[in-house]
């Protein structure tokens, strides 16, 4: 494990869909021994919670009351970082395509993204406070939720590299067939989200970290090399 600073460490991670940000977060998480923010689960809860509700995404109001009353708790272990709402264990919930199909309808809600916003500052805040440092990742984290963090990163890929690696990750495979069914959860989900959130060019004083002719590992330590070139010596 690597040591970590003193002083707890903050660290945004955004990205477009595919880029690895969730994997890559998770896995410099566990190496600076900090902890973990999805907040892209957060938007995905509440879209479960609506539909579970019956409510009806495009109701903005409607969906931003069952915002502000959602009960979520989400875990900041990076090796296991559970999402539960109400008692209930939705990890796997969320990740489906009826989820990843309707979520933008929720994460371009205004009102919606205000609160999630003041939720992921506390929460950043608390996890960062408890375990000494946190790696955030997720829409408007460098730019919005948490522009004074100690490292902002922009992790993306070319749109190719990020279908292939999304399509390996619902279907198995990158054929022809299977990238074409992801379109719709990657371009066209990144299209609309972009309409109210800044994640395709790095914000001034955010770092760009370029994936697509990197494997995993190797998009790890970009990340964590970036680290180390902010004074957080890995």
């Amino acid at each position: 494990m690597t040591t970590i600073p003193a002083e707890p460490l903050v660290i945004a991670i955004d990205g477009p869909s595919g880029s690895g940000k969730s994997s890559v977060s998770r896995a410099v998480a566990r190496s600076l021994g900090v902890g973990y923010l999805d907040t892209g689960a957060m938007y995905r809860a509440l879209t479960w919670w609506c539909l579970e509700r019956g409510i009806d995404l495009t109701d903005q109001d409607a969906v931003a009351r069952a915002s502000r009353e959602l009960p979520l708790e989400l875990g900041t272990d990076p090796a296991s970082p559970g999402v539960t709402v109400d008692g209930t264990a939705i990890d796997t919930a969320i990740r489906e395509s009826r989820i990843s199909e309707a979520v933008s309808h929720v994460a371009t809600n205004l009102q919606v993204r205000a609160d999630m916003q003041h939720r992921q500052r506390a929460l950043i805040a608390r996890i960062a406070l408890a375990q000494g440092g946190v790696v955030a990742e997720g829409r408007d984290i460098t730019t919005v939720v948490a522009p004074d963090a100690e490292v902002r990163v922009l992790l993306t890929a070319s749109e190719e590299a990020r279908l292939a690696r999304r399509s390996k990750e619902l279907h198995g495979d990158a054929g022809a067939a299977a990238v074409e069914a992801t379109r719709a959860q990657v371009v066209h989900r990144d299209a609309r989200d972009s309409t109210v959130s800044q994640f395709i060019v790095a914000a001034d004083g955010v770092t760009t970290v370029d994936t697509s002719d990197l494997d995993f590992e190797q998009s790890v330590q970009a990340v964590l090399a970036v680290v180390a070139a902010r004074g957080e010596r890995v």
